[in-house]
């Protein structure tokens, strides 16, 4: 992350980024991915949970962007 940055605690209870993996064999899943456009800097404390951190956001945007990709795994040989 950028020098200031802080990565917020995710739906798996730890600080960061889970990727996505979606079962083996299943169709591709669809993943939606937003940034916004924020006023000020959010001061959420680092144990915040993911509800938390997403309901500051969303009070604090100016805007926001989304894309959608579809990802999915092959299954195994």
């Amino acid at each position: 992350l950028p020098q200031g940055a802080t990565a917020a605690r995710i739906d798996y209870g730890v600080a960061g980024w889970g990727g996505v993996c979606p079962p083996q064999g299943d169709k591709p899943h669809r993943y939606i991915f937003t940034v916004h456009a924020l006023k000020d800097k959010l001061t959420v404390p680092p144990d915040a949970t993911a509800a938390l951190t997403g309901y500051m956001i969303n009070g604090n945007s100016l805007g926001k962007a989304s894309f959608s990709a579809k990802y999915g795994r092959a299954k195994a040989k």
